[in-house]
């Protein structure tokens, strides 16, 4: 009796192994359903706790990395009012880059505004799930020029009961070289994808052949989305891929590491960021300061612009990171410096070396840059004050303690354009993605708002309104064009 129990679970495998292959080759179902309400709730509430229970921080995040990179990470799973229509969460960045020829304007628009910050994926080896995960952007990096094997271990630290994270990681790295190659992998596996989704739209064989495999796939799809209860799917752009640059621990040149970078790697970016702000590298935030800041943003942008004769004219937008540690007048120095300069943008804020009275765990006191809930206060307020001194003029990425919908709508309203998570993955799971972007939708209807544009300053009055009234002129002169057309 027990033999036949044993060949008949064996054979049940075995022939559900069979179906489920032949399903994910011939229709990508099992991939749909990593986008189900229990591919989520397994990914969030048993498999991310169970990691933190076993695993040390820096092997759980390794473990994640390489699960990710496998595709058993879950997938976006859509919510009503983006696929409706009803509510839009991209944004554009758009301005006007000063080359040796002259100038043009550069656009970039971001599918989503909730994007992954640099550290999670530092090799860039994991992009493409990532993007799966509903990123509307995915930064890799830092990527230093040579390899690196960063600070002594441990070096990464859980603050379970202040829902936060101590690193001391120092820009370990693979080194440019290696980066590219991963990036070179990426674009192919891109490319693949498109030619895949191409041939499916064509379709091949003979049309009767193509009618009973579509209908086979119709009945597949139902039976499967009933199992899974499957969300409603609607096709999104692909997000955009960020390249965040750091310096070598032992490099006594203040801004050759970072030309090296853009030169290695500017052409696969579709932003990138000059790091100047992180608390593990000596000597890393005197970069911060108003001469070497100067020095090294201008040598970046003349960098970055000799890219449009070597990468088909594409200029990637230039950002800079900067640190949350600062002073008021810090910020107000570096908004001026950034306008005068020429970037394109601001990441605020990297982690903080600062230690909040209110944090509760024993892991506190270790040394390192302070990421996650603790720092979102902080990190708020230097969006604000940096959008007052750029009167909004200056395209901002906020980062700091993203948690919820709540969270990424304050930023907005602070002054981001768009903002990154990354420590709540640790404790939330890869499922919060598309929670956050559920509850933005949900938040932004509820206050009357369509799009992240017409959230992006809110609380800053006078501005948002002479932004808002010169949208409207512009709409209107190109309305006329049209019509004179």
């Amino acid at each position: 009796m027990l033999r036949q129990l044993r060949n008949t679970a064996i054979k049940t495998a075995v022939t559900g192994c069979v179906v489920v292959g032949t399903v994910e080759i011939t229709t990508r179902l099992p991939s749909e359903g990593r986008s189900s309400q229990l591919y989520h709730t397994l990914s969030d509430e048993v498999v991310t706790p169970m990691m933190r229970r076993l695993l040390d921080p820096e092997d759980a995040h390794n473990l994640a990395i390489y699960s990710v990179q496998k595709g058993f990470a879950p997938r976006f799973r859509p919510n009503k009012l983006e696929i409706s229509s009803r509510i839009d969460l991209s944004s554009t960045l758009t301005a006007f880059t000063t080359t040796g020829n002259g100038g043009r304007n550069v656009s970039l628009t971001f599918p989503s505004c909730i994007g992954l910050a640099a550290g999670f994926d530092k090799d860039g080896v994991a992009i493409q799930n990532l993007m799966h995960l509903g990123f509307g952007f995915v930064e890799i990096g830092s990527v230093t020029p040579k390899p690196q094997p960063g600070n002594p271990k441990p070096r990464s630290f859980r603050l379970v009961e202040d829902q936060a994270v101590i690193n001391r990681f120092g820009f370990n790295s693979v080194g440019m070289h290696q980066v590219e190659q991963n990036l070179m992998e990426f674009y192919s596996k891109i490319e693949k994808e498109d030619k895949h989704d191409e041939v499916d739209k064509r379709g091949n064989g003979s049309s009767f052949i193509n009618e009973s495999l579509h209908l086979v796939m119709g009945v597949l799809k139902g039976a499967f989305a009933a199992l899974f209860s499957l969300p409603s799917s609607s096709s999104q752009p692909r997000s955009l891929l960020g390249v965040n640059l750091g310096k070598n621990k032992t490099s006594t040149e203040e801004t050759k590491d970072y030309e090296v970078g853009i030169q290695k790697l500017g052409q696969y970016a579709d932003y990138l960021v000059i790091n100047v702000s992180s608390p593990n590298t000596p000597g890393l935030r005197d970069l911060q300061k108003n001469e070497p800041l100067k020095r090294l943003l201008n040598a970046a942008i003349r960098e970055r612009n000799a890219l449009s004769v070597t990468n088909n004219n594409k200029i990637p937008p230039l950002f800079v990171k900067i640190s949350p540690d600062i002073t008021d007048d810090d910020i107000k120095n570096i908004a001026t410096i950034a306008i005068q300069c020429g970037i394109d943008g601001i990441l605020v804020t990297n982690t903080t070396n600062q230690r909040p009275h209110t944090l509760l765990s024993a892991n506190s006191k270790e040394t390192g840059g302070l990421s996650g809930s603790p720092l979102r206060i902080r990190s708020t307020e230097c969006i604000r004050k940096l959008y007052h001194y750029t009167k909004g003029n200056l395209f901002i990425v906020g980062i700091g303690g993203v948690g919820s919908g709540r969270d990424a709508y304050e930023k907005l309203k602070a002054g981001a354009s768009v903002v990154q998570i990354y420590t709540q993955m640790v404790y939330n799971g890869p499922g919060v993605v598309s929670r956050i972007r559920a509850e933005l939708a949900e938040i932004m209807v509820e206050n009357g708002h369509k799009s992240v544009e017409d959230v992006v300053g809110l609380d800053h009055e006078v501005i948002y309104w002479e932004k808002r009234m010169e949208r409207t002129r512009q709409m209107r002169l190109k309305e006329n064009v049209i019509i004179e057309e």
